[in-house]
Protein backbone atom coordinates (compact mmCIF):
# COMPACT_ATOMS: atom_id res chain seq x y z
CA UNK A 1 0.00 0.00 0.00
CA UNK A 2 1.24 3.55 -0.96
CA UNK A 3 2.03 5.53 1.79
CA UNK A 4 -0.80 8.22 0.47
CA UNK A 5 -3.20 5.78 0.13
CA UNK A 6 -6.72 5.97 1.38
CA UNK A 7 -7.99 3.57 3.62
CA UNK A 8 -11.19 5.22 2.60
CA UNK A 9 -14.31 3.60 0.23
CA UNK A 10 -15.20 6.69 -1.34
CA UNK A 11 -14.95 5.15 -5.34
CA UNK A 12 -14.20 8.63 -7.57
CA UNK A 13 -14.59 7.76 -11.41
CA UNK A 14 -15.96 3.85 -10.53
CA UNK A 15 -19.02 2.38 -11.60
CA UNK A 16 -20.47 -1.18 -10.70
CA UNK A 17 -20.55 -2.09 -14.03
CA UNK A 18 -17.39 -1.30 -15.14
CA UNK A 19 -16.10 -4.64 -13.76
CA UNK A 20 -17.97 -6.40 -16.73
CA UNK A 21 -16.85 -3.34 -18.90
CA UNK A 22 -13.79 -3.53 -18.49
CA UNK A 23 -13.40 -7.31 -17.92
CA UNK A 24 -10.44 -9.36 -20.05
CA UNK A 25 -13.00 -10.36 -22.80
CA UNK A 26 -14.46 -7.22 -23.05
CA UNK A 27 -11.42 -5.77 -23.59
CA UNK A 28 -10.91 -7.97 -26.50
CA UNK A 29 -14.06 -6.63 -28.59
CA UNK A 30 -12.57 -3.01 -26.93
CA UNK A 31 -9.01 -3.36 -28.70
CA UNK A 32 -11.25 -4.55 -32.08
CA UNK A 33 -13.27 -1.35 -31.72
CA UNK A 34 -10.26 1.05 -31.33
CA UNK A 35 -8.70 -0.28 -34.79
CA UNK A 36 -11.58 0.53 -36.86
CA UNK A 37 -11.95 3.65 -34.39
CA UNK A 38 -8.57 4.73 -35.30
CA UNK A 39 -8.49 4.03 -39.30
CA UNK A 40 -11.97 6.34 -39.46
CA UNK A 41 -10.18 9.25 -37.23
CA UNK A 42 -7.23 9.09 -39.78
CA UNK A 43 -9.17 8.87 -42.55
CA UNK A 44 -10.69 12.10 -41.23
CA UNK A 45 -14.07 10.96 -39.82
CA UNK A 46 -14.66 13.24 -36.51
CA UNK A 47 -13.64 10.71 -33.19
CA UNK A 48 -16.98 11.00 -32.13
CA UNK A 49 -18.89 10.00 -35.15
CA UNK A 50 -16.41 7.50 -35.38
CA UNK A 51 -16.66 5.88 -31.53
CA UNK A 52 -20.99 6.40 -32.39
CA UNK A 53 -20.51 4.17 -35.24
CA UNK A 54 -18.17 1.83 -34.43
CA UNK A 55 -19.87 1.56 -30.92
CA UNK A 56 -23.08 0.79 -32.49
CA UNK A 57 -21.46 -1.77 -34.10
CA UNK A 58 -20.09 -3.69 -31.32
CA UNK A 59 -23.04 -2.72 -28.75
CA UNK A 60 -20.43 -0.62 -27.00
CA UNK A 61 -21.64 1.22 -23.60
CA UNK A 62 -21.13 4.78 -23.34
CA UNK A 63 -18.51 4.41 -20.65
CA UNK A 64 -16.72 1.84 -23.21
CA UNK A 65 -17.13 4.13 -25.96
CA UNK A 66 -15.86 7.11 -23.77
CA UNK A 67 -13.06 5.27 -22.74
CA UNK A 68 -11.92 4.77 -26.40
CA UNK A 69 -12.80 8.49 -26.85
CA UNK A 70 -9.75 9.36 -24.09
CA UNK A 71 -7.49 6.43 -25.23
CA UNK A 72 -6.89 6.79 -29.14
CA UNK A 73 -5.87 9.97 -30.80
CA UNK A 74 -5.41 10.76 -34.36
CA UNK A 75 -1.57 10.23 -36.07
CA UNK A 76 -0.62 13.99 -36.26
CA UNK A 77 -1.60 14.60 -32.56
CA UNK A 78 0.60 11.78 -31.42
CA UNK A 79 3.36 13.25 -33.26
CA UNK A 80 2.82 16.79 -32.05
CA UNK A 81 2.29 15.71 -28.60
CA UNK A 82 5.62 13.43 -28.14
CA UNK A 83 7.35 16.20 -29.99
CA UNK A 84 6.17 18.77 -27.48
CA UNK A 85 6.62 16.45 -23.82
CA UNK A 86 9.26 17.10 -21.70
CA UNK A 87 11.53 14.50 -19.96
CA UNK A 88 12.47 16.68 -16.87
CA UNK A 89 10.90 19.79 -15.16
CA UNK A 90 13.84 19.75 -12.86
CA UNK A 91 14.38 24.00 -11.73
CA UNK A 92 11.17 24.77 -14.09
CA UNK A 93 8.34 26.54 -13.52
CA UNK A 94 5.25 24.69 -13.53
CA UNK A 95 1.61 25.05 -14.57
CA UNK A 96 -1.07 22.23 -13.40
CA UNK A 97 -4.49 21.98 -14.76
CA UNK A 98 -5.33 21.60 -11.46
CA UNK A 99 -8.92 19.65 -11.82
CA UNK A 100 -7.88 17.36 -14.38
CA UNK A 101 -4.65 16.67 -11.95
CA UNK A 102 -6.37 15.87 -8.43
CA UNK A 103 -9.07 14.55 -9.93
CA UNK A 104 -7.01 11.70 -11.29
CA UNK A 105 -4.58 10.93 -8.52
CA UNK A 106 -8.17 10.73 -6.75
CA UNK A 107 -9.27 8.15 -9.22
CA UNK A 108 -5.93 6.06 -8.12
CA UNK A 109 -6.28 6.16 -4.75
CA UNK A 110 -9.63 4.57 -5.26
CA UNK A 111 -8.39 2.23 -6.97
CA UNK A 112 -10.72 3.08 -9.80
CA UNK A 113 -9.99 2.41 -13.57
CA UNK A 114 -6.86 4.55 -15.08
CA UNK A 115 -6.11 4.11 -19.23
CA UNK A 116 -3.04 4.22 -20.52
CA UNK A 117 -3.80 6.01 -23.59
CA UNK A 118 -2.09 6.56 -27.10
CA UNK A 119 -0.48 9.42 -26.32
CA UNK A 120 0.99 8.05 -22.97
CA UNK A 121 -1.16 9.94 -20.85
CA UNK A 122 -3.47 8.22 -17.83
CA UNK A 123 -6.92 9.05 -18.00
CA UNK A 124 -9.89 8.08 -16.16
CA UNK A 125 -13.63 8.18 -16.50
CA UNK A 126 -14.33 10.45 -14.08
CA UNK A 127 -16.92 13.43 -15.07
CA UNK A 128 -16.42 16.75 -13.43
CA UNK A 129 -19.52 18.37 -15.91
CA UNK A 130 -19.26 21.48 -13.37
CA UNK A 131 -19.49 19.67 -10.23
CA UNK A 132 -16.78 18.87 -7.33
CA UNK A 133 -16.63 17.80 -4.20
CA UNK A 134 -13.73 17.34 -1.81
CA UNK A 135 -13.78 13.38 -0.85
CA UNK A 136 -11.34 11.63 1.54
CA UNK A 137 -8.77 11.06 -0.76
CA UNK A 138 -8.48 14.36 -1.88
CA UNK A 139 -5.49 15.11 0.67
CA UNK A 140 -3.72 12.55 -0.09
CA UNK A 141 -3.87 13.32 -3.79
CA UNK A 142 -2.45 16.61 -3.36
CA UNK A 143 0.40 15.69 -0.89
CA UNK A 144 0.99 12.73 -3.48
CA UNK A 145 1.05 16.20 -6.23
CA UNK A 146 3.26 18.07 -3.93
CA UNK A 147 5.68 14.94 -3.03
CA UNK A 148 6.46 14.16 -6.95
CA UNK A 149 6.81 17.97 -7.49
CA UNK A 150 9.61 18.04 -4.87
CA UNK A 151 11.38 15.14 -5.74
CA UNK A 152 11.33 16.43 -9.69
CA UNK A 153 13.32 19.39 -7.64
CA UNK A 154 10.70 22.00 -9.82
CA UNK A 155 11.29 25.68 -8.74
CA UNK A 156 7.65 27.19 -8.71
CA UNK A 157 4.33 25.88 -9.58
CA UNK A 158 1.01 27.82 -10.52
CA UNK A 159 -2.19 25.57 -9.88
CA UNK A 160 -5.42 26.80 -12.18
CA UNK A 161 -8.45 25.86 -10.50
CA UNK A 162 -11.77 26.68 -13.01
CA UNK A 163 -13.71 29.03 -10.68
CA UNK A 164 -17.30 27.77 -11.94
CA UNK A 165 -16.81 24.04 -10.92
CA UNK A 166 -18.40 23.74 -7.66
CA UNK A 167 -15.98 23.90 -4.28
CA UNK A 168 -13.36 25.27 -5.92
CA UNK A 169 -12.39 27.23 -3.16
CA UNK A 170 -12.63 25.27 -0.82
CA UNK A 171 -9.81 22.98 -3.01
CA UNK A 172 -8.00 26.25 -3.54
CA UNK A 173 -8.16 26.46 0.51
CA UNK A 174 -6.98 23.18 1.01
CA UNK A 175 -4.31 23.33 -1.66
CA UNK A 176 -2.78 26.22 0.49
CA UNK A 177 -3.34 24.64 3.93
CA UNK A 178 -1.36 21.20 2.83
CA UNK A 179 1.61 23.55 1.05
CA UNK A 180 1.84 25.35 4.64
CA UNK A 181 1.48 22.34 6.68
CA UNK A 182 4.39 20.25 4.46
CA UNK A 183 6.58 23.51 4.66
CA UNK A 184 10.04 22.24 3.86
CA UNK A 185 8.82 19.37 2.30
CA UNK A 186 7.64 21.42 -0.38
CA UNK A 187 10.99 23.41 -1.15
CA UNK A 188 8.77 25.24 -4.23
CA UNK A 189 6.91 28.34 -4.34
CA UNK A 190 3.21 27.93 -4.81
CA UNK A 191 0.58 30.18 -6.69
CA UNK A 192 -2.95 28.92 -6.71
CA UNK A 193 -5.41 30.69 -9.09
CA UNK A 194 -8.96 30.38 -10.05
CA UNK A 195 -9.67 31.16 -13.70
CA UNK A 196 -12.73 31.40 -15.82
CA UNK A 197 -10.90 29.93 -18.39
CA UNK A 198 -8.28 27.62 -17.26
CA UNK A 199 -7.78 25.68 -20.80
CA UNK A 200 -6.91 28.50 -22.80
CA UNK A 201 -4.78 30.36 -20.00
CA UNK A 202 -2.45 26.72 -20.09
CA UNK A 203 -2.64 26.80 -24.34
CA UNK A 204 0.01 30.29 -23.94
CA UNK A 205 2.17 28.27 -21.41
CA UNK A 206 5.47 25.61 -21.00
CA UNK A 207 5.67 22.81 -18.49
CA UNK A 208 1.75 21.84 -18.51
CA UNK A 209 0.94 19.32 -16.76
CA UNK A 210 -2.43 18.12 -17.59
CA UNK A 211 -3.87 14.82 -19.64
CA UNK A 212 -6.53 17.08 -21.50
CA UNK A 213 -5.97 16.42 -25.08
CA UNK A 214 -6.88 19.84 -26.50
CA UNK A 215 -4.37 21.44 -24.06
CA UNK A 216 -1.34 19.49 -25.31
CA UNK A 217 -2.20 19.82 -28.32
CA UNK A 218 -2.02 23.71 -27.93
CA UNK A 219 0.37 24.36 -25.00
CA UNK A 220 3.90 24.74 -25.79
CA UNK A 221 5.49 22.11 -23.64
CA UNK A 222 4.18 19.83 -21.30
CA UNK A 223 5.25 17.05 -18.08
CA UNK A 224 3.58 13.32 -17.99
CA UNK A 225 3.66 13.75 -13.93
CA UNK A 226 0.89 11.20 -14.08
CA UNK A 227 2.36 8.52 -15.84
CA UNK A 228 5.39 8.97 -12.97
CA UNK A 229 2.93 8.83 -10.18
CA UNK A 230 1.66 6.12 -11.74
CA UNK A 231 4.91 4.12 -11.69
CA UNK A 232 5.81 4.99 -8.20
CA UNK A 233 2.83 3.65 -6.44
CA UNK A 234 2.30 0.54 -8.73
CA UNK A 235 -0.94 1.75 -10.15
CA UNK A 236 -2.65 -0.65 -12.48
CA UNK A 237 -3.39 0.58 -15.98
CA UNK A 238 -5.94 -0.27 -18.59
CA UNK A 239 -5.06 -0.38 -22.15
CA UNK A 240 -8.28 -0.61 -24.19
CA UNK A 241 -6.52 0.17 -27.73
CA UNK A 242 -4.18 -2.06 -29.48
Amino acid sequence: MSMFESKKDAKRGFVPSDEKNFSPSALETLRTAAKHISYLINEGYDIKSASTFVGNHFSLSERQRLALVRSISVREHLKVRKEKELSSIENQEVWIDGFNTVITLEVMLCNSILFDCMDGCIRDLAALRGTYRIIPETEYAVKMLFSTLAKMNVKSVHILLDEPVSNSGRLKALIADIKEEEGNNCPFSLDIQLLKEVDRELWTKENVITADAIILDHCISWFNLMAACVKENGARLIQAWA
